[in-house]
């Protein structure tokens, strides 16, 4: 068997042959590849050609070979035979037809299969230009290009709606060859994912090994997820750096994007918990590569619309010291010192002996964007002054400042020495409020002066119109000449001078000229009391007193 399938790879149809077909007079044969035929090198593939039930030999034509042609029977009972190669080389790639015969005549050739052999050079790079994030509708401009010197292109759109082109290359200014595939507009219907390969035009089914894959992303209007790193904005060179990608929408998947970059990294989502998900994007030991804005993603499924980007992350590295560039360490000072109070006008000084075109102050412990300002030229020294007027609690903390180069803004020099500013004293704001509420209490306390004093005099002119003079009582009224023990005492004692209760009694006549009662009145505050005294026994032979009533008043 194996050697009956060697013979059917060097068929071929000589002229003379091709001359006995009766064209038309059976249908011709359908001819392809299992598993494709697009083929890595050293793997195997199966050629197969099917014809009617009456076939009872089949032939192999490859395009470009005069080897004789033979013939192969069927295997079994059936309309087609097959060719497995069992790895593929150069050797095999080309243009193949097949033909079978009948009692009756030849068939008609097949359509051609063009058996391609990838991997015999080295792969080429493919890249979005401006970038792989497309808006909705928007159209990308995809670059292949190899040192390798091809001639020519081709990419291929893989999914549902797999296609490709080619395109001739041209040579770069680098010295390298490239194509220019236009590509749009883009929808989030199908996944825009694709490769390229380079070849050479007299060797057309012998590729280079594939491009790594490129998948253009399409932003939606889904929840945006967050990016985050735990390091804060401004990286050590050397570090170890992950950035985390999370959202509260269950997505399936996570890309990172980095401005100007044209790798999208992707990574499957995990959830970590309930209603979490989120994805981490590990960066390895930081250099200056790393530098930069990133944005990330996530995406549902296979469909290449994704959510909104995330807010962006700035990375900046500090520490890295190519040759020639940011060798000296920046000095950081401060004026008028390290330690004021609440409402000073403080700046934060930073200097450097060489060529620094901007300079950036870092507070510690915050995820805030160092604050930047561009160099100033100073009798040979560039420096950049900070200010943080006027000056409040919050500005208390340890910074640092860094230099860099319009060049390269996203690598900083080594850091300064830490600079501790201390605020000390209460906060402006607060002070502000303590006199607001000082003020307040002091009206207080003279408008409650004012309303007691008003009040005291009212009770003053009350009691005093309550209270009649000795000229405005009535005589004392009496039933007899005598003024003794016939009469009725009336008197009244008051202990509060400054109450405004008074009192008036009734002068009531005896009718008797018995003794009378003494009646008198005690005003003490407001309260009244009554009572009866008895008075002391008499002397032998007089008459015993009456009891005397009295009443006392307590003013309160």
């Amino acid at each position: 068997m194996a050697s009956t399938l060697l013979a059917l790879l060097c068929l071929g149809l000589s002229v003379g042959l091709r001359t006995q077909v009766q064209a038309g007079t059976l249908p011709k044969p359908t001819i392809w590849a299992e598993p494709g035929s697009v083929v890595p090198s050293g793997t195997p593939v199966t050629i197969w050609c099917q014809g009617t039930l009456e076939a009872q030999v089949f032939h192999l034509d490859k395009e470009g070979t005069s080897v004789p042609w033979d013939r192969q029977k069927p295997s079994g009972p059936g309309d087609k035979a097959q060719l497995a190669i069992p790895q593929m080389t150069e050797q095999h790639a080309g243009s193949y037809r097949c033909y079978y015969s009948t009692p009756t005549g030849w068939s008609e050739p097949s359509d051609r299969l063009e058996l391609v052999v990838t991997g015999s050079y080295s792969k080429p790079s493919l890249s979005a230009l401006p970038s792989p994030v497309v808006t909705l509708g928007g159209s990308v401009t995809l670059q292949c290009d190899s040192h390798q010197g091809f001639n020519r292109f081709l990419l291929t759109k893989e999914g549902e709606d797999e296609s490709s082109r080619t395109l001739d290359g041209q040579r770069a200014p680098n010295w390298q060859t490239q194509a220019l595939f236009s590509v749009g507009p883009v929808t989030p219907r199908h996944r825009w994912m694709f490769r390229c390969y380079g070849f050479y035009r007299h060797t057309p089914q012998v590729w280079s090994a594939p491009s790594d894959p490129l998948e253009l992303l399409v932003p939606g209007l889904s929840g945006k997820p967050s990016l985050l790193t735990s390091q804060g904005p401004v990286i050590t060179s050397g570090q170890n750096l992950t950035l985390q990608c999370r959202s509260d929408v269950s997505y399936a998947r996570f890309a990172l994007s980095k401005e100007g970059g044209q790798d999208l990294p992707q990574r499957p989502a995990r959830r970590p918990q309930e209603g979490l998900s989120q994805a981490d994007f590990p960066l390895g030991p930081v250099s200056t590569v790393q530098g930069g804005r990133y944005r990330c993603y996530g995406g549902h499924g296979l469909s290449s619309e994704w959510s909104a980007p995330s807010e962006t992350l700035e990375l900046l590295v500090a520490g890295e010291e190519p040759a020639g560039r940011l060798r000296d360490r920046p000095s950081l000072s401060v004026r008028p010192g390290p330690t004021v109070a609440p409402g000073e006008n403080v700046t934060l000084l930073c200097q450097s002996g060489e060529r620094t075109d901007t300079f950036l102050l870092f507070k510690e412990g915050t995820a805030h964007r160092p604050l930047r300002l561009r160099s100033q030229d100073q009798d040979g020294r560039y420096q950049a002054e900070f200010s943080l007027s006027p000056v409040t609690s919050a500005h208390r903390g340890t910074y640092r400042c860094y230099g860099s180069l319009s060049t390269d803004p996203y690598l900083l020099s080594q850091p300064s020495e830490p600079l501790v500013l201390v605020v000390s004293g209460l906060t402006w704001y607060l002070s502000a409020l303590i006199g607001v509420l000082v003020t307040f209490v002091l009206l207080l306390l003279v408008l409650l002066f004012l309303f007691l004093q008003h009040r005291g005099q009212d009770r003053c002119r009350k009691s005093r119109a309550a209270d009649p003079g000795p000229e405005d009582r009535g005589p004392q009224s009496s039933s007899s000449p005598a003024t003794g023990a016939q009469d009725q005492a009336i008197y009244a004692a008051v202990s509060d001078t400054h109450s405004e209760v008074g009192l008036q009694l009734d002068h009531r006549a005896a009718t008797s000229e018995a003794p009378q009662d003494v009646t008198y009145a005690q005003v003490n505050h407001s309260t009244v009391r009554r009572g009866t005294t008895t008075p002391l026994a008499p002397p032998s032979g007089e008459p015993p007193a009456e009891p005397s009533e009295y009443a006392t008043l307590a003013i309160r």
